[in-house]
Formats: C-alpha cells, sequence, structure tokens
C-alpha cells in the first residue's frame, strides 16, 4: 500500500557531498549555456532546460547501479549528464552535429546511449512510461537484478497510458521506479489548476503499488527515497512510485514566458530552496573552503565551454545521414 511517510535522509561524507555538488553545478552550467546558445541561434527547435531541478536526477542516479537502466521525456539534458554521457556529445546533438548522440538528427529530445543504459529523451508527453515499463519487463524476463527510472512529469501523469502502465507493472511485478517529477506547472498550468488529486504518488495504491512524495530540492532525501524504492524494486517486489517535489526557474521551454506564475515566486524558490545551494552550505558548514568549491565551479565551466566550442566546430551531418538508422540492421538482445 502506499504510504506518506518519507525515507529518512542519511548523514553524508564530505566527499558525497562534493560529489553531489559538481554533479548538479554541471547540469546548472551545462543548461546555461544551452540557452545562450539558443539565443544566438545556434540551438533550434525545441529546447527545455532542467534548472531548479538538478537535485532529482543527481539524487537518483546516486542509487543506481551499472546495467540499470533510465528513460525520460524531453526536459532530459540533466538525465543525460548525470547518468555520465560526454558533455561534448550532448552539447553537439542540441545544435544539430555530427558529433551528436544522435549524429545531429534527434536534437534536444532524442538522445539515446546504449553504453549508458540512456533510452531516451521522448517528445510524447506519457509515452516513455510504458516503454519504461517494457524495459523493466526485459529485465524480468531475463531473471537477473536490474531496474528502469522512468522519468515523467506532473503533466504526464494524468495521461491515459500511465495508469495501464502502473496496472501492468504490478501485475507482472516489474522492477521499474516510476518517478514523477513534479515541477508544479506542467506546460504551463498549475498542478491545482489541471489535477482534481494532486498527490501523484498515491494513485499507485488502487494497483498496489507503494510510494511517497520526497523534498526534490534536498539531494539526500531524494537518495534516500530512492535507496529504499530500488531496493523494493531489485528485491522483485514489483514497481515504485516517488513524486519528486521540485521546481524549474525557467519557463516549460525557451519559448515559454512563463506568465503564469510571478517573478517573486520564482525569486522566492531561488533564494530559499535553491539544491545547490543547500549542499554548498553543508560544505561550508563541514570545513571546506570557499576557494576550494569556486576552483570547483571554475572547472565545471571549463568543461561546458569545450562542449559549447565543440560543438561549434563539429560539421553538420552529411545528407546522405537522410536515409540511415531507419530500418535496423541489429541483431535482437538474447538473455
Amino acid at each position: 500500500m502506499a504510504t506518506r511517510r518519507q525515507a529518512k535522509k542519511p548523514a553524508a561524507s564530505a566527499e558525497e557531498l562534493k560529489r553531489h555538488y559538481r554533479e548538479m553545478l554541471l547540469i546548472r552550467r551545462f543548461e546555461e549555456k544551452a540557452g545562450q546558445l539558443y539565443g544566438m541561434g545556434l540551438i533550434g527547435g525545441f529546447c527545455h532546460l532542467y534548472i531548479g531541478q538538478e537535485a532529482v536526477v543527481v539524487g537518483l542516479e546516486a542509487c543506481a547501479e551499472e546495467g540499470d537502466k533510465r528513460i525520460t521525456a524531453y526536459r532530459d539534458h540533466g538525465h543525460m549528464l548525470a547518468c555520465g554521457m560526454d558533455p561534448k556529445g550532448v552539447m553537439a546533438e542540441l545544435t544539430g552535429r555530427e558529433g551528436g548522440f544522435s549524429k545531429g538528427k534527434g536534437g534536444s529530445m532524442h538522445m539515446f546511449s546504449r553504453e549508458k543504459h540512456f533510452y531516451g529523451g521522448h517528445g510524447i508527453v506519457g509515452a516513455n512510461v510504458p516503454i519504461g515499463a517494457g524495459l523493466a519487463f526485459s529485465d524480468r524476463y531475463k531473471g537477473n537484478d536490474r531496474v528502469t527510472f522512468t522519468y515523467f512529469g506532473d503533466g504526464a501523469a494524468n495521461q491515459g497510458q500511465v495508469a495501464e502502465t502502473y496496472n501492468m507493472a504490478e501485475l507482472w511485478k516489474l522492477p521499474v521506479i516510476f518517478v514523477i517529477e513534479n515541477n508544479q506547472y506542467a506546460m504551463g498550468t498549475s498542478v491545482q489548476r489541471a489535477t482534481k488529486s494532486p498527490d501523484f504518488w498515491e494513485r499507485g495504491a488502487a494497483y498496489g503499488i507503494p510510494g511517497e512524495s520526497v523534498d526534490g530540492m534536498d539531494v539526500l532525501a531524494v537518495k534516500a527515497a530512492g535507496e529504499k524504492a530500488v531496493k523494493h524494486a531489485r528485491a522483485g517486489k514489483g514497481p515504485y512510485i516517488l513524486e519528486v517535489m521540485t521546481y524549474r526557474y525557467r519557463g516549460h521551454s525557451m519559448s515559454d514566458p512563463a506568465k503564469y506564475r510571478t517573478r517573486e515566486e520564482v525569486q522566492k524558490m531561488r533564494e530559499e530552496r535553491d539544491a545547490i545551494e543547500h549542499v554548498r552550505k553543508l560544505l561550508l558548514d563541514a570545513g571546506a573552503k570557499e576557494d576550494d568549491l569556486k576552483a570547483i565551479d571554475k572547472e565545471i565551466k571549463e568543461i561546458v565551454n569545450e562542449a559549447a566550442d565543440f560543438a561549434r566546430e563539429s560539421p553538420e551531418p552529411d545528407p546522405s545521414e537522410l536515409w540511415t538508422d531507419v530500418y535496423t540492421d541489429v541483431t535482437p538482445q538474447t538473455a
């Protein structure tokens, strides 16, 4: 049955805090640079930034093991970086260049990495959820102990295919963790205006799926809840739902002026609840030096600038690429 009790927050070492700080800062600086490149006309099409939500994927990736899978919707750059995909390849894909993870043909919403078990990046709201259950079904069929992290937002939580997937996942005890990244505004409509029952995690009770709500602006709280969910799924007990309460600082996409909320609201969240600043304070309280944190920021900016330079210098795809990757010639994976 569903339970509201949140997992106890673990004590974290200075080294662990520094790792979380670095990983979240990489996502933040990368997305800021992506926003700049979009404004310069170097990134076309849709571009959904993850600024503000960094603690969600960093906390959950800290619970993952080699071979675990992940799949998400279109606000996906942070998930790619958190699972270890090269920032150069991600940025090159954003700019539609040959050096990108999809050879410049996927753009912001459609990147994949077999090496890192990252299965997208999907543009259709909610459509990645049954695919995530399918990935988990593969592992259940093979009898291993891998789990799949299936991310989607509060807007997608109202999709009918999500309910259907919950039913099948519990029926077959699939090792899938459904992660609802509730940033409170979906594509531009607040949860209060769009949803009669806003506690999305509670919907699992209808299918016997346990779950909980967790503070998504606290990376340690996310990690603690993630460890509980992973333990449940890896033990063969079936799916688990995590509703991670987070907040995006930017609009739904780069073309969204976000007039459905006030600047004061966004500024208040930045000043009082920012996930990166929270870890920064924990590090300073634990004895870290300000200069050490500045050095990390400098290192991250260099990585991001190198990624941007690589994206600019990488050539555009050859026109012949229009005919590749249409049909597969790869033998299906076996157990």
